[in-house]
């Protein structure tokens, strides 16, 4: 059992996000607060201007007859009226929710059955597509608030828009400003603040209740933990269905009167980071492992003596960051030297990227593969990686610029325990730990045992510094048919180190040996391809490239370098290699990239079967 860091469980006493979003609105009354990156002139909302948007869709919710305790979906991208409307929600007492805008018809029919929302917040006509064929089938539901109002049905009055609903709120506040402030002022530390529905990877999501308490602690910890200031920048461009985005895009910056800019179209993010240099960046694995691969093909075609100095100059950084790594000093000498090359080499390079005012990088939700953090450590930009789940209001251990051990995701943030169970699953317990599952009657049902653990379904180990090691999901573990058990992500892992491998999935569960599926990487294969003069590299003939002898031979070795860092048993014996990227709206991955393992081993039963043939 571990706990690590210094409390500050009696900062968090008291608090809940209306109050901080009121202080805010006082103390810090003229500083950016909101910018959304996809207007022309990028406007911005001081703290005192958003605090008045909230209340007046907040009393423009009120009014459609939303109350205390009611969940709200909203379905949208970033954007400010997304987090406007969700923090209206919150300080009625209510429950927002955003649903992931990949969930198909039949998805959102379940979420928004299960939660019995009677209003639904929509981006668009593109959401409104999957919502209208399931709308006369939920009987909860009562409004549909729709942004863009070019979007809603002629004549159906269950639609109303955005903006007519702000303008109602806001002359309802003016007339009685003392309701907004007497409903901030009744909402309580342990009162729940927001739902998240969960992956789904094994069966239906289940709604994860998070409170006051537990988003404002992990904000306190977090920053606690990392020495971080207030009013750091950050961009929002994952899903606000994310915790991870979640606590670092809402809460955080209401605990510390940030300053966050949204960005609708996630992959325009890497432009983005130029026009904001943030002081935060979160990425989940794939965003940096694009950044990589995207790095080494702008490598690739630099005049040869350029290339070679810059990747000196990588593998010098890497060489001091490894060294601390493993806690051991850096040499003077080599010390100065790494200074010298960051500041002339790196440093450079880091302001053209947009990433020279980081004070924190992090990345979680699935396993950084090491390659990727050690090329990143070379650029100067050391990454933390996290661990946590929706249930544990996103990190429960982190790694940090003073202790980290590359690998693993650190160690427990203040106040939090973590040990093992008999089969090294791993359980956690404190104050970000949610405060249940939303049953289908509105009654939010507990996950903890007596003693307030709760069962992650994470298998790990933490060593003798308090550090943690993800090694997979309980439920993914491969069983072979010899009794061999294998953590399927590991090998995944280290087959996606390779930059033309985008996705992988490891097979063997009941098989004699580990084979696998892999899909070449839709944005890195055509330029790779291109840069050797293969004709078929154009994204509309990728396909082509699944059978071209070169790349077939580079796949080789790309097997074989993972299988090298195998044991034997791990080792993919053969494999098939697939063209068609995995996407949430094929169905293969979650909204959060999750490998749905069911879907793919009866998909591509034929392709796994003949791995095992002859």
């Amino acid at each position: 059992m571990l706990t690590i860091q210094k409390s500050v469980a009696s900062e968090a006493e008291g608090l809940t996000i209306p109050r901080l979003v009121r202080r805010n609105a006082t103390e810090f009354a003229d500083l950016p607060a909101l910018t959304s990156l996809d207007i022309e002139g990028e406007p911005t909302l001081t703290w005192s201007a958003l605090r008045e948007e909230i209340a007046a869709v907040s009393r423009g919710l009120a009014d459609l007859g939303l109350r205390a305790g009611q969940r709200m979906i909203i379905m949208a991208p970033s954007c400010p009226e997304h987090l406007i409307a969700d923090l209206a929600a919150t300080h009625l007492g209510a429950i927002p929710c955003t649903a992931y805008a990949t969930l198909s018809s039949e998805q959102v029919h379940y979420v928004a059955g299960h939660s019995a929302a009677p209003i639904a917040v929509l981006a668009g006509g593109g959401e409104l597509e999957r919502w209208l064929p399931v709308l006369d089938d939920l009987p909860n539901l009562e409004h549909v608030v729709v942004m863009d109002r070019s979007a809603i049905p002629a004549g159906d009055e269950r639609f109303l828009g955005f903006a007519a609903l702000r303008d109602r709120g806001a002359a309802l506040h003016a007339t009685e400003p003392e309701v907004f402030e007497r409903t901030t002022d009744e909402i309580k530390p342990d009162d729940p603040l927001s739902m998240i529905y969960t992956s789904g990877t094994t069966g239906n999501p289940k709604g994860v209740v998070l409170s006051h308490r537990n988003a404002i602690h992990e904000a306190l910890a977090a920053h606690s933990l990392h020495g971080l200031p207030k009013h750091l920048t950050n961009i929002a461009y994952l899903p606000l269905a994310h915790i991870a985005e979640r606590e670092l895009s809402i809460y955080i910056p209401v605990v510390f009167a940030g300053h966050v800019h949204t960005l609708a179209d996630p992959t325009t993010v890497v432009a983005a980071l130029g026009r904001v240099r943030p002081q935060s960046f979160f990425g989940v694995p794939r965003v940096w492992e694009k950044m990589v691969a995207g790095l080494k093909n702008m490598l690739a075609s630099q005049p040869e003596e350029r290339r070679d100095a810059l990747l000196r100059a990588n593998e010098l950084l890497q060489r001091g960051y490894k060294l601390r790594s493993a806690g051991e000093e850096v040499p003077p000498e080599l010390a100065a030297r790494i200074a010298e090359t960051d500041r002339e080499v790196m440093a450079p390079i880091r302001q053209l990227l947009g990433l020279d005012n980081l004070l924190l990088a992090s990345s979680g939700a699935a396993a950084l593969p090491l390659e990727v953090l050690y090329f990143i450590a070379g650029l100067g930009i050391e990454i933390q990686e996290v661990w946590g789940l929706s249930e544990t209001t996103g990190a429960v251990t982190s790694n940090t610029a003073s202790a980290f051990k590359a690998g693993t995701v650190g160690r427990p943030l203040a106040d939090m325990e973590v040990r093992t169970g008999e089969d090294d699953e791993l359980f956690v317990r404190g104050p970000i730990v949610f405060l249940g599952y939303l049953n289908e009657d509105g009654a939010i049902e507990p996950a903890t045992d007596a003693d307030g653990w709760f069962a992650t379904g994470d298998i790990g180990t933490i060593d003798e510094d308090g550090f943690v090691t993800i090694t997979d999901r309980k439920k993914e573990l491969i069983i072979t048919s010899g009794g061999k058990n294998i953590a399927p992500t590991r090998i995944e892992g280290l087959l996606k180190e390779h930059p033309l491998i985008g996705q992988a999935v490891a097979i063997g569960d009941d098989r004699p040996y580990v084979t696998a599926l892999i899909v070449l990487d839709d944005e890195i294969a055509p330029a790779w391809a291109s840069a050797r003069g293969i004709e078929a590299a154009g994204s509309a003939e990728i396909a082509a490239l699944v059978d071209h002898p070169e790349v077939r031979a580079e796949i080789d070795r790309a097997v074989e370098a993972a299988n090298s860092r195998l044991s034997r048993a791990e080792q993919v014996k053969r494999y098939r290699l697939l063209a068609k990227t995995w996407t949430p709206e094929s169905g293969e991955v979650t909204p959060t990239l999750k490998l749905k393992r069911r879907v793919i081993a009866e998909r591509y039963l034929p392709d796994i079967n003949s791995l095992y043939a002859g």
